[in-house]
């Protein structure tokens, strides 16, 4: 297996990030998780502008989008496979111990897992735990990820693979990974970005593509929707079947049937949608 760090393609068991990274002792650094397909990378422009956001919102210099770019080309291209998982992920660099950043530069690591596809339908539940709308890494997708393990550990425990948030005023917000849309009187809806929730790739081209309406909403509306799907880069459109041990139906419904061809379609037609 090939990876790139910091400029070029080194061999995995030998690549080395140093015990001093920032990414590593406080979690500053940003990433983007790709779908890859028989060597391509899905939506890279939209996941390479979010990289970019991210970054500046953690005040780390803007990525090299170039460099990015090669450093994907390069390591699908060492690693043949017909679906993987792309990871790119940027960090403060060599730096102090403390929040305090160095002056060593940033770290930059591209690297690609095989996987398998998301089966058309999961089961998901809520957790205590709240997402803070007005958090300093709201809407960023950064490293500081354990709060994510921890609900998704809680998750996979119930039996299910996803575990969805509430913010801090009781509204519907997203999942560790992903992006919720429920549908009411078979209208489909989706928390909008001031709730909290990430900005998703797969979200975006959702609510686009199968026309959800940007809604603030409770988090008790999970016990009333008609349907509910989750939605992220290696997902796709995942219909929910089974929410906090309630069944829905026959998943996917019609609403949800309808976005998953939808997304299908357009996807294949597009593989890098602007």
């Amino acid at each position: 297996m090939k990876i790139w760090l910091d400029g070029g393609l080194r061999d995995a068991e030998g690549a080395r990030v140093s015990v001093f990274d920032h990414g590593l002792t406080v979690g500053d650094g940003v990433f983007e998780t790709l779908k890859a397909v028989d060597g391509r990378a899905f939506a890279l422009t939209r996941h390479l502008e979010r990289l970019t956001l991210s970054a500046r919102g953690l005040g780390l210099p803007d990525p090299d989008l170039d460099e990015v770019r090669r450093a994907c080309s390069a390591v699908l291209a060492a690693n043949p496979m017909p679906l993987g998982r792309l990871r790119v992920t940027y960090t403060g660099g060599l730096s102090p111990l403390g929040s305090d950043r160095g002056a060593a530069g940033t770290t930059l690591v591209v690297a690609l897992a095989e996987t398998t596809p998301y089966p058309d339908t999961t089961a998901a539940v809520t957790v205590p735990w709240t997402r803070n709308e007005r958090g300093a890494l709201t809407g960023l997708k950064t490293t500081s990820y354990a709060e994510n393990v921890v609900a998704l550990a809680r998750a996979r425990e119930l039996g299910a693979s996803e575990a969805l948030f509430g913010n801090t005023v009781g509204s519907l917000c997203e999942g560790t990974g992903s992006n919720v849309f429920v549908v009411l009187n078979g209208e489909l809806h989706t928390p909008p970005l001031a709730s909290g929730c990430l900005a998703g790739i797969t979200r975006a081209l959702a609510v686009e593509w199968a026309g959800a309406k940007e809604t603030d909403l409770p988090l008790d509306v999970l016990e009333r929707a008609e349907e509910v799907f989750l939605t992220s880069s290696l997902r796709d459109v995942q219909a929910v079947t089974r929410l906090d041990g309630r069944r829905l139906g026959d998943a996917p419904g019609p609403v949800t049937a309808e976005a998953m061809r939808v997304f299908r379609e357009r996807a294949a037609a597009d593989f890098d949608p602007r």
